[in-house]
């Protein structure tokens, strides 16, 4: 069972920064594809970002705020999250599996993290 595990979430003021990381104890690490995702009170889980061996994509919502990296080393995928909105405050979630944008693409999940982003 692959159960992977953020970290990083807390309560932030309104252009600060913040980093969330994922560790994902899976031999395969490497060559996995691995997600951020989000969902806020009363919305759809939405996807923020995926990152396969070096290839990062991050969707148009966030890009220029938001940056995947990930550390093969460490078995962890990090989200940096620069210039925070109060729309921003979610859970955030990472995932492993296939990849692509969609939460379909995705076979294991964390339990989320909280992100709060104060006025």
């Amino acid at each position: 069972q692959v159960q992977p595990v953020e970290s990083g979430g807390g309560l932030v003021q309104a252009g600060g920064p913040l980093r969330l990381s994922c560790a994902a104890s899976i031999p395969t690490f490497s060559r996995s594809a691995m997600g951020w995702f989000r969902q806020a009170p009363g919305k759809e889980r939405e996807f923020l970002a995926t990152i396969s061996g070096s290839r990062a994509y991050v969707t148009d919502s966030v890009t220029g705020r938001f940056t995947i990296s990930r550390d093969n080393a460490k078995n962890t995928v990090y989200l940096q999250m620069n210039s925070l909105l109060p729309e921003d405050t979610a859970v955030y979630y990472c995932a492993v599996g296939p990849g692509g944008v969609s939460s379909a693409g995705y076979d294991w999940w964390g339990q989320g993290t909280q992100v709060t982003v104060s006025s």
